[in-house]
């Protein structure tokens, strides 16, 4: 992947969305902007942490703890991704 900082948000839905279908077995068609993480896509607390783990690995830097809790939706995601990338 060229550089992680010069991504859209159009391009971080689709590593997301990558990351989800290949790590947590989810259906791409489910992986929508406003599916709920925990409701919609089936997450559980401990995939929550390995998201954030896989997200620190392709941005390069790590989501606090506390500002993951507030993420419920996929685009809750990309918001907190594209935050990071411009911190």
């Amino acid at each position: 992947m060229e550089n992680i900082m010069a991504l859209s948000n159009e391009a971080i839905f689709d590593e997301l969305k990558k990351i989800l279908v290949e790590s947590f077995e989810t259906p791409e068609e489910q992986i929508t902007l406003e599916a709920n993480l925990y409701e919609d896509l089936d997450l559980d607390s401990i995939d929550a942490v390995d998201l954030a783990v896989k997200l620190q690995t392709l941005t390069g830097k790590r989501i606090k703890a506390d500002e993951f809790k507030a993420v419920r939706t996929v685009a809750d995601v990309v918001r907190a991704v594209r935050s990071l990338l411009d911190s």
